[in-house]
């Protein structure tokens, strides 16, 4: 539960000021200034890393704000890069999609989207973030996810029809228990062999990771052989509770098959947000989302490319922060933080498409360009979570990627300082 009433973050400090004009597709923007990056002294050593994500067809209270909170500047605190090869209860740490921040307990909670080099699962850590930078990462203890009946989840690559890609994950304060996001799975075989589908989901676990329930989804994420419904490794990237604690928020990636085609170098596209009553656990309200086109061109220009929802974090009732993760193969990854305002969306949930147009989605404005903060190194940014307020009266956000467990990628832990 929250402690006070967030304000909304306000877009001073900003690198670039992005209104978009509700149902127009017309961006309008307006230069600002962030202020110089203030990096920790591990984050000077960080080991040299190539910018390929390594899989490209693999593209992310909870620590809400307990008083009010603006960006009117966006700086670095620091970062740490969790060594390569670190394998902790028997299974190698990387592939981290989801992070989220622990107030009462002072730890981090860690999930891991590796479902291959070992089960569903998620850790638990501890590191400081202060004025001055980023301590390191320590992890404390591994839970594996377990499913309805009690046992682990098997490989995704399996055809078991309870297999889990998990993207994010979330402590609700009020009751010490842990929610999480599945995106499925849409395997369709070109040779016209059986597909393998599994529905997306959100579910609620203990924090000993056992399961207990699952929400009620729209039928619109109905994974199907058509082109139809949510996409491959396309869904619930995202996940957050409200700041009232009495819904939880998802995020989809990409857009659904019948929104219309995902995004390219010159064209944007649509994503749906959607709300959960967490008593009942049913879909109340869904809005759209208007995504960006890909920052970049990829090298060669038919060379895999991609841009998607990686995480959302609500700010107060009508905010949220979100997180746009692009990649461009032969450039790397492009990260921007966006806020968003509710006032003056249409509820989508009844729409079974969205191809014509007729909606009203929300506004957004950009918060901070990654390329801006004078990081030393942006790579596949999928987790964001608050974390303590500073003594200074900052608002900490921390960030983790996802290094698809690459030799050429980093399991890299950002911390921005909100004032």
């Amino acid at each position: 539960m929250p402690m006070g009433t967030p304000t909304s973050l306000l877009l001073r400090g900003a690198a670039l000021a992005t209104a978009l004009v509700a149902g127009s597709g017309v961006l309008a923007s307006a230069a600002g200034a962030v202020p110089a990056p203030v990096h920790d002294a591990a984050s000077a050593a960080r080991a040299a890393a190539g910018p390929d994500r390594g899989r490209p067809d693999r593209p992310e209270g909870p620590a809400r704000p307990s008083d009010p909170t603006s960006a009117e500047q966006v700086r670095v605190l620091g970062e740490q890069v969790i060594p390569k090869g670190l394998s902790f209860a028997g299974a190698p740490v990387g592939e981290l999609s989801g992070i989220d921040y622990d107030q009462r307990g002072n730890q981090w909670y860690l999930l891991s989207d590796d479902s291959e080099e070992g089960p569903a699962r998620y850790y638990t850590a501890r590191f400081y973030v202060t004025e001055s930078g980023v301590t390191p990462v320590q992890f404390t203890s591994a839970q594996d996810i377990l499913r309805g009946d009690g046992s682990t989840f098997p490989p995704l690559a399996t055809n078991d029809p309870e297999v889990a890609d998990p993207e994010a994950i979330r402590l609700d304060p009020s009751d010490r228990t842990l929610y999480w996001s599945s995106e499925g799975k849409h395997e369709v075989p070109a040779d016209g062999s059986a597909p393998a589908l599994v529905d997306p989901w959100v579910r609620q676990m203990t924090t000993t990771g056992r399961n207990l329930r699952e929400f009620t989804q729209p039928s619109i994420f109905t994974m199907s052989a058509a082109e139809q419904g949510p996409r491959r490794n396309a869904v619930f990237e995202g996940l957050t509770l409200t700041t009232d604690g009495k819904e939880i928020v998802t995020s989809m990636e990409g857009s659904l098959y019948q929104d219309g085609p995902l995004p390219t170098p010159t064209s944007p596209a649509v994503n749906r947000l959607t709300w959960y009553d967490k008593a009942s656990g049913q879909p109340v309200r869904q809005v759209a989302y208007p995504l960006d086109p890909i920052p970049v061109a990829p090298i060669p220009p038919t060379a895999a490319t991609d841009n998607g929802i990686s995480e959302i974090l609500a700010v107060d009732k009508d905010h949220y922060l979100v997180l746009e993760r692009s990649f461009a193969t032969g450039v790397g990854n492009s990260i921007r933080l966006y806020e968003i305002d509710l006032r003056g969306a249409n509820n989508i949930l009844r729409d079974p498409s969205l191809a014509d147009g007729a909606y009203r989605p929300v506004t957004k404005r950009l918060v901070a360009d990654f390329a801006d903060l004078g990081l030393s190194h942006i790579d596949n940014v999928e987790g964001m979570s608050w974390g303590p307020r500073l003594r200074a009266g900052e608002r900490s956000l921390v960030f983790v990627s996802d290094d698809n467990l690459s030799s050429s990628q980093v399991t890299q832990v950002i911390a921005l300082g909100l004032r």
